[in-house]
């Protein structure tokens, strides 16, 4: 039986707390890369052949992004660009679009979501610069598709973001939330949802918990393997991420784009 960390010599615990550092830094470049593979493909019009990601991996915080040839051409299909999209934030014509793959079970999206978010809209969004395009994905069972497709009905009442900040400020350091429906329906209330029974109603559609598993299925085949998860104009970068990262990660693709 291992020892619990604080019953480790010092040394021995400062050689695990290595051991896992490097090992969360392969797995980001990995799952990085089978997210920039997947951009590829379906700049090329065969995103049919990227291959689908575990659905239990998530990204901590260390970080790793890459650049491919295709540049811009890589995020078609990704960007939606949609007047009036619930779940996007910023200028339609804004000059980049941030895609960003979130579940609200993930710990690490409750970190971004707290520590990062705020700073990325105020610097880059409210500036026209960025546009924010939320993806959902359920990669922690039966709960995160309910989670998600209460968000969605929250957007449908014009609160979407709102939701996404109630469920994450809420999150618990560590380790994956349950998301009862009671719980769900006091986040709509702290979102200010202005009808909470039709958001009772709503968010147990089955369209939407639809939507929500087609919305998975298509960030697999993209190669989004952990979360959160965030491309940009044919580049990528996995985990909960310093400010800094996020401002050289846009301010790269924002060159790019001119």
């Amino acid at each position: 039986m291992s020892l619990p960390p604080e019953a480790l010599p010092r040394h021995e615990l400062e050689r695990s707390l290595r051991r896992s550092r490097i090992l969360n830094i392969v797995l980001g470049v990995v799952a990085v890369a089978a997210l920039v593979f997947g951009l590829v493909q379906l700049g090329q019009g065969g995103s049919d052949t990227a291959e689908s990601a575990s659905n239990t991996a998530e990204s901590g915080d260390d970080s790793a992004s890459v650049e491919n040839d295709t540049g811009s051409a890589a995020t078609v299909g990704i960007e939606r660009r949609i007047e009036g999209d619930p779940m996007a934030i910023g200028d339609i014509d804004a000059p980049v679009v941030m895609s960003e793959w979130v579940d609200f079970r993930c710990p690490f999206c409750a970190v971004y979501s707290r520590d990062t978010f705020d700073q990325i809209v105020t610097e880059f969004v409210d500036t026209g610069k960025v546009r924010i395009e939320m993806h959902d994905v359920a990669f922690f069972g039966d709960e995160s598709v309910r989670a998600a497709a209460a968000a969605r009905a929250a957007g449908e009442q014009g609160r979407y973001f709102q939701f996404v900040k109630a469920v994450y400020d809420a999150a618990p350091e560590s380790g994956h939330p349950d998301l009862p429906p009671a719980q769900l329906i006091e986040f709509a209330k702290t979102a200010g949802v202005p009808d909470i029974a039709k958001f009772t109603k709503d968010m147990d559609r089955e369209d939407l918990k639809q939507a929500v598993n087609e919305s998975t299925a298509k960030a697999q085949q993209y190669g989004v393997s952990s979360v959160p998860m965030f491309a940009s104009n044919g580049q990528a970068i996995a985990g909960a991420q310093p400010i800094d990262e996020f401002r050289k990660f846009l301010k790269q693709a924002s060159a790019e784009a001119q």
